[in-house]
C-alpha cells in the first residue's frame, strides 16, 4: 500500500512536471524568452511537482503526511538524477546546482505533504 503511494505520487508528479515543461517549451518558441526566465521555470517546475506529488502522497497516506512529502521529493530528486545522468551520458550538474535541487525537491515534497 505505502509503495504504491508513492509510486501514485511520483507518476502524477512526473505528469505534471511533462505537462509544465511542455507548456515552457511552448512559451520559448512561441515568445523567444531568454535564458533567465526558462530557469526560473524550470525550479518552479521543480518545486510545483514535488509539491502535487506530496499533497498526493499525504492525502492517501492521513498519517506523517510531511514525511511522505519528503520521500516522494527525493524519490523524484533521485530520479531526475538518474535521467538527467542518463540522456547526457555524464555527470554535467555543479556541486550547487544538485544540493539547491535535492532542496528544492525535498522542500516542495514536504510542503505538500503538510498542506494535504
Amino acid at each position: 500500500m505505502k509503495v504504491k503511494a508513492v509510486l501514485k505520487s511520483l507518476l502524477a508528479a512526473y505528469a505534471l512536471t511533462g505537462a509544465f515543461l511542455f507548456l515552457l517549451a511552448f512559451l520559448l518558441f512561441q515568445f523567444d524568452l531568454g535564458e533567465g526566465p526558462i530557469a526560473a521555470g524550470i525550479v518552479a517546475v521543480y518545486v510545483i511537482s514535488c509539491l502535487a506529488g506530496g499533497f498526493i502522497a499525504g492525502k492517501i497516506m492521513r498519517k506523517d503526511k510531511y514525511l511522505w512529502g519528503i520521500l516522494v521529493g527525493l524519490c523524484y530528486f533521485l530520479l531526475l538524477l538518474l535521467v538527467s545522468f542518463t540522456v547526457q551520458g555524464k555527470w554535467d550538474m555543479t556541486v550547487q546546482h544538485l544540493v539547491t535541487t535535492f532542496f528544492m525537491c525535498l522542500g516542495g515534497g514536504a510542503l505538500g505533504g503538510m498542506l494535504s
